[in-house]
């Protein structure tokens, strides 16, 4: 039995911080998992920025909610729901997920927890460390097959460590440093590759 394993931001939905900078105004909000592969470094960088701006947990759900899935991706979740179990894998928040998440038909989603005072956003819970990773090998450990797509730093752990990973639309700079990684481009061609890996797994 295979469970398609997906990361969230920039595979099913835009980049949420991007989106938020663009709507605030708040370049600083701009970098993402594509250009810092610390994931503690890149959330102090981002509580620093919206405590120093202000900026309220209330005005980046209202920016989330307008945001929608990207174009293809309902029909692709389809897709993949009907030949496999898919499970989405992302190290968003549920705060911040929940709204695109229905707009998905709820998926099964793992992602983490944002700490909150009075509107504003002062820390995050990690559901547990490197979870994107660790949760495919708790997959195999239940005897599932895994066949992956992500598109930054922080899901390489998990397309390296599934039966089969892939790259979705990935930046140059992560290309780069995993080569060995598989490339899709669109949505087509991601199943494309979850077909042919599927059936290799299937005979072996």
């Amino acid at each position: 039995m295979h469970v398609a394993c997906l990361d969230m931001e920039g595979v099913l939905v835009p980049e949420i911080w991007v989106t938020v900078a663009e709507a605030t105004g708040i370049d600083e909000l701009r970098l993402t998992t594509r250009d810092i592969s610390d994931y503690d470094e890149l959330m102090g960088h981002r509580l620093a920025v919206m405590a120093e701006r202000g900026l309220r947990l209330s005005t980046i759900k209202e920016i989330i909610g307008d945001m929608g899935p990207m174009p293809g991706a309902v029909d692709f979740l389809d897709w993949l729901r009907e030949r496999w179990q898919v499970l989405v894998l992302s190290d968003t928040f549920y705060e911040f997920a929940d709204p695109l998440v229905a707009q998905m038909g709820r998926p099964t989603v793992f992602c983490h927890d944002l700490v909150v005072e009075d509107d504003q956003v002062v820390g995050y819970a990690l559901r547990i460390a490197d979870q994107k990773r660790r949760a495919v090998r708790a997959l195999h450990g239940l005897n599932f097959t895994t066949l992956a797509a992500g598109d930054s730093y922080n899901d390489t752990r998990m397309l390296l460590e599934s039966d089969f990973g892939a790259l979705f639309c990935p930046p140059r700079n992560v290309v780069d440093e995993f080569p060995d990684l598989p490339v899709a481009a669109d949505y087509d061609a991601l199943a494309g590759l979850f077909e042919q890996a599927a059936a290799r797994l299937d005979v072996r």
